[in-house]
């Protein structure tokens, strides 16, 4: 397998559990956060949706350097 063909794995991979961690976050899920008011207080991240967040933090990055590497590996290869 080439490098290239690694990158474009791990740039899907990360895509899509990505988009299965901000789906699975709830915050703001209500209909008046549509339009702005959402009528909830602010409250720290605990447990599973601050874990939640993090990963999805992680996997953003991880998404971000592979886009990069996959860009630059051409021109400095």
């Amino acid at each position: 397998m080439s490098i290239e063909t690694i990158l474009q794995i791990i740039t899907i991979g990360s895509a899509a559990l990505m988009i299965i961690a901000i789906l699975l976050q709830q915050r703001g899920a209500t209909l008046g956060a549509g339009f702005g008011s959402s009528g909830e207080l602010y409250t720290s991240r605990r447990g599973v949706d601050k874990n939640l967040f993090e990963a999805t933090i992680v996997l953003a990055v991880i998404f971000v350097l592979s886009i990069l590497a996959g860009l630059l590996l051409p021109v400095l290869g």
